[in-house]
């Protein structure tokens, strides 16, 4: 059992700096066994007093102060603060609330039942959690629309630009973003890797496991057969990834299961990428349809060549989505796949100047908002 007195504490500030452990306060052995437990679950070394810390500091400095109920009257002193967590095991002792009003407790909480949530908030504490990244999916209108394309040269963009980016290949059919990006064989784990996941994955832990490439990581689809991710794996995965901040790119199936819908709901802004056809435009209101049942913030990147009748802005009204771009043809394109040089690759290249705007756009966006 979880529960909140007041207020959640507040995250670190951005920058992705770690914060160091928690402080834990408890004479109770049994108790603190759990929680030094919990701790390492987290990947965090917590500082264990009995009391109060002699140290001038401790206390207020602390991203995270656990209090083992029996210290709950020792505490009860010292000052007030965000971020205290009153931890207990009896769950019919009603006043373990007053004892947490009196020491200005955020949550009371009950072991076991609320293990999961206190080796996440532990884990948040560790990892530095700031501003989450901001997370883009790219899904194609139809079949050939250049979704996958979109998606590379976005992240290869992203990262020039010096942003700490991650691509993640949500589309198991597609091949693997891996061998647009020209490194299928690349060290680092493939999402069949993660299939069994639960719980929480570790953002440090998930990106240091990826392949780098072109300045980025990259979660991507091996060769094998085919391998069922579970979508609380999938849940799992893209929690992470958005935790340690910056720019995450999702290459989305058209098809939305399970595993796609839970990618869906973690998108910040979804890009509808829609080639300039009658035919593609009606395929793309189908799409839009089930996309934007999840997704807020759906907008459409149109590709020409235009039939008779059709530009950017006619597709964007047919479709009723508002504009992000018309995603100019690149001719690069081909010579640079064919040279081992992802999408986006050349900075002043027509496709990688559209990439450029959009992120200078959006990320404003995403800090006034």
């Amino acid at each position: 059992m979880a529960g909140t007195v007041a207020h959640d504490p507040p995250p670190p500030e951005a920058g992705g700096d770690r914060q160091g452990g928690p402080l834990i306060v408890t004479e109770d052995a049994g108790l603190l066994d759990d929680l030094l437990r919990l701790c390492a679950a987290a990947g965090a070394t917590p500082e264990v007093h009995h009391g109060l810390p002699e140290r001038r500091g401790s206390w207020e400095a602390a991203p995270l102060v656990i209090v083992g109920d029996d210290a709950a009257r020792r505490v009860r002193g010292a000052a007030r603060r965000r971020g205290v967590v009153l931890v207990g095991r009896d769950q019919d002792d009603s006043g373990v609330w007053r004892r947490a009003v009196e020491i200005g407790a955020d949550h009371v909480l009950m072991l076991p039942d609320g293990e999961q949530w206190l080796v996440d908030r532990i884990a948040d504490v560790a990892e530095g959690v700031g501003r989450p990244a901001l997370t883009v999916g790219v899904i194609g209108g139809r079949g050939g629309a250049g979704a996958s394309t979109l998606a590379c040269a976005l992240a290869v963009t992203s990262a020039r630009e010096g942003l700490r980016t991650l691509l993640v290949d949500a589309d198991p059919l597609g091949g693997g973003l891996d061998v647009v990006l020209g490194g299928e064989s690349a060290d680092g784990l493939r999402w069949p890797a993660f299939a069994a996941s639960r719980g929480r994955v570790g953002g440090g832990a998930l990106e240091e496991s990826l392949p780098e490439m072109h300045s980025l990581r990259v979660l991507s689809w091996d060769r094998g057969d085919c391998v069922a991710v579970p979508p609380q794996a999938v849940r799992a995965v893209l929690a992470a990834a958005r935790r340690g901040g910056g720019t995450v790119v999702v290459d989305l199936p058209r098809r939305v299961d399970d595993g796609a819908a839970e990618a869906l709901a973690q998108i910040d802004l979804g890009l509808l990428v829609v080639p300039g056809e009658l035919r593609a435009v009606a395929a793309a209101g189908r799409v839009a349809s089930a996309v934007g049942m999840v997704v807020r913030d759906l907008r459409v990147a149109v590709r020409g060549p235009y039939a008779p009748g059709l530009d950017d802005r006619e597709v964007s009204r047919l479709l009723g989505l508002p504009l992000a771009g018309d995603v100019p043809v690149d001719p690069d394109l081909r010579r640079g796949h064919d040279a081992g040089r992802p999408p986006g690759a050349s900075p002043r290249g027509p496709l990688a100047r559209f990439c450029k705007e959009f992120w200078e756009r959006v990320l404003v966006e995403a800090r006034s908002a």
